[in-house]
């Protein structure tokens, strides 16, 4: 078979013949303990044990097979696990491929995150994919673990004791693979399939998420991201098993970490907060660590909320002081804990002692045999979509599995934490999930299986919106310099302030005049991107002599042109952009602007095109939120307003292929509105300008 497509854009997703294969064969397999070749040999004896049909090969050993062509004579061979030296990896595939087996895991490593040599081993192995179409896991991976069809390819120790279940991991890092599925056993839950994609040459996570999406055995995947080759073909695979089940991504690089990633992998880091937008707007819910990752993934393999716009929580505890850090997380994660109404607040009186807090949190005091009976109440109340609970093991005052079961309801799931150590305890919490009720050890892992739970039912409410075409002006390219720039927004509906350009200081006094009042003064340049860096820029500019004194600095600034334009009123300024991310393609980013925007980077970023309804939204995310909502009398911001404009000018991105940029900076919230102060528009290189697919 060959393959005409390039490596790691094929579609078929044909990775049966490696997660459930009929039979294994390790290549470099070896008697010697502690060498990779043994240690794998020895974790997939169980697959032999289990009837699965295991081929060890090693030419110098007349104990083992000789040649792959020799192990597929005596079984059916549809994976190799390849544990020879680099140099020689790419003649071992093209001989499996030839031998007739469908699928390879490349373990060692010494290819492109080695740098040197290793760049043309790895360059070799994905020529043989390329030409007979194997699949290939790795290199430089610890293989994987797909527990329901009784596979262990790994040589990492422990991975015996990883029981089958219903999360699947999906790492870019073996190490972090095993990491995590480890975590996840700690708690309670098990695996269906755990997988390191190493440097990726074949197989990458997109391929595996969309194997993941027909995969029976699998609730909830837990996706971890390094880098990205491919953004279009991963947002549309996570998009897509979103949609059937629960995606949570913890993506890497939000620090300076590029020349370590790249000595991991060979490839560097991806922009962390592109990353993190694209897949949240694809449908994914984002953590920030592994914890996290094991807390929100194991809750959503155990349950799921209904969709919900602006999903509530209905927080039950049974010692205050758990209750109260629990509280604090879910509001430092913006859910939404709204007051229970009054007919809830009234049965609930009749459940509990009359000086707990009833109104939400519910404070039950301590866990007593009504407990069932108030999470049933909370969970009726309309303003709750997910319940979620705390209270320390204490076994003479309540069951709390058999309470919480008492509790449930099919439209409200419950996220249950059981404080407390030992044997007991866990096997509290394997009841709780037995029983289809999320379980975590603390107030902190309690608010990050919420917090998922609610993300996913949010991001399930906004999937299926499409986004309807903007009109917007098309056929614009070339270089644009501040006035040409603001007329474009202005064809967009873009506020600007009165402006003259200037030939020549006549004409600027001229428009001093006209325009009247305070003006700014700048250089029109459209090869001057960065204006105020290098004395370009001149406010509040009243009189003839301050004007001349502008001019003079501008002129020494190299100034051929003037712009002269009114002063905006005052108020905050923000940022917006829509430019063409080298991974991801076209995006929008808005947030806080002036001179300060790259120190402050509070901004919030999705692909484009999107609609105005998806844009309004973009301002929750900003750190600085508050300075839009009459901050000390200031202007309030019209939220349908900036949805119009930020789907505006990222369908004008994506309509006008000849556009590599476009950046409004300041664009001024004022009391009368948006305005934009600055303009710049970049053309794209001919080479590049193409439209976006």
């Amino acid at each position: 078979m060959t393959s005409t497509l390039p490596v790691g854009q094929r579609t078929d997703c044909a990775l049966a013949p490696m997660f459930t294969p009929r039979g294994i064969a390790v290549v470099g397999a070896s008697r010697t303990p502690g060498k990779l070749g043994a240690t794998m040999a020895r974790s997939l004896a169980s697959f032999a044990d289990g009837g699965g049909h295991l081929a060890l090969v090693n030419g110098r050993d007349e104990t083992m097979h000789p040649s792959l062509g020799a192990a597929t004579g005596a079984g059916p061979v549809d994976l190799a696990m390849i544990c020879v030296p680099a140099a020689a990896c790419p003649g071992v595939l093209a001989e499996a491929a030839q031998a007739g087996v469908r699928a390879a895991v490349i373990c060692g490593g010494g290819f492109a995150e080695a740098g040197g040599a290793g760049i043309e081993h790895q360059e070799a192995v994905a020529q043989v994919v390329r030409e007979t179409g194997i699949r290939v896991l790795g290199p430089n991976t610890s293989g994987f673990l797909a527990p329901h069809a009784g596979v262990t390819a790994s040589f990492v120790p422990g991975v015996a004791g990883i029981r089958p279940g219903r999360v699947a991991v999906v790492a870019a890092s073996g190490g972090v693979n095993h990491a995590v599925s480890f975590l996840l056993t700690e708690a309670g839950h098990g695996i269906s399939l755990a997988v390191g994609l190493g440097n990726g040459v074949d197989v990458t996570a997109p391929d595996i998420l969309d194997y993941l999406a027909e995969d029976p055995h699998t609730g909830a995947v837990a996706l971890h991201v390094e880098s990205v080759a491919d953004g279009p073909r991963l947002v549309e695979s996570v998009r897509c098993l979103a949609r059937k089940r629960p995606v949570v991504a913890l993506v890497v690089g939000q620090h300076d970490v590029g020349a370590f990633a790249a000595s991991h992998t060979g490839a560097l880091a991806t922009s962390w907060r592109t990353t993190r937008a694209a897949l949240a707007q694809a449908g994914a819910v984002l953590v920030a660590d592994e914890r996290e990752l094991v807390d929100a993934v194991g809750a959503l393999a155990v349950t799921r909320a209904r969709p919900a716009d602006d999903p509530g929580v209905g927080v039950v505890t049974a010692q205050a002081g758990p209750g109260l850090l629990l509280l604090d997380d879910l509001r430092g994660r913006r859910v939404q804990v709204p007051e229970l109404e009054e007919e809830t607040q009234r049965r609930l009186a009749e459940l509990l002692p009359p000086l707990t807090f009833q109104r939400n949190p519910v404070d039950t005091g301590r866990p007593g045999p009504e407990l069932g009976e108030i999470l049933a109440t909370v969970a009726a109340d309309p303003g709750v979509d997910v319940i979620a609970g705390y209270a320390l093991h204490e076994p003479d005052a309540v069951n709390l599995a058999e309470a919480a079961r008492r509790g449930l309801t099919r439209e409200v799931p419950v996220v249950f934490g059981v404080g407390g150590s030992g044997e007991e305890v866990a096997a509290e919490r394997r009841a709780l999930l037995d029983a289809g009720i999320a379980v975590a050890a603390d107030a902190r892992g309690v608010a990050t299986a919420t917090g998922a739970l609610i993300a996913d039912a949010a991001a399930r409410a906004r999937d299926g919106v499409t986004t309807a075409p903007v009109p917007v002006p098309s056929g614009i390219s070339g270089p644009h310099d501040e006035n040409q720039a603001k007329d474009v927004l202005g064809r967009l509906g873009i506020a600007t302030t009165p402006r003259r350009v200037c030939a020549n200081r006549a004409d600027a006094h001229a428009a001093l005049r006209e325009l009247g009042g305070q003006v700014a003064v700048k250089i029109l340049d459209a090869t001057v991107l960065h204006k105020t860096e290098i004395g370009g820029v001149h406010l509040n500019v009243r009189t003839p002599d301050e004007l001349d004194s502008a001019l003079d600095a501008l002129d020494a600034a190299g100034a051929r042109r003037y712009l002269v334009e009114a002063m905006a009123p005052s108020g905050v300024d923000l940022v917006l952009g829509a430019r063409r991310d080298p991974v991801f393609g076209p995006i929008v980013l808005f947030g806080l602007g002036g001179t300060t925007a790259e120190a402050l980077a509070d901004v919030a970023i999705r692909l484009a095109p999107l609609s105005p309804a998806e844009a309004a939204a973009m301002p929750d995310e900003l750190a600085g939120r508050a300075l839009l909502e009459a901050w000390r009398g200031g202007p309030v911001l019209d939220a349908k307003e900036l949805g119009a404009v930020v789907s505006a000018l990222g369908h004008l991105l994506v309509d006008n292929p000849g556009l590599d940029e476009i950046e409004i900076n300041p664009l001024r919230l004022t009391r009368d509105g948006l305005v934009a102060l600055d303009a710049v528009i970049i053309p794209r290189e001919a080479d590049d300008a193409q439209p976006d697919q």
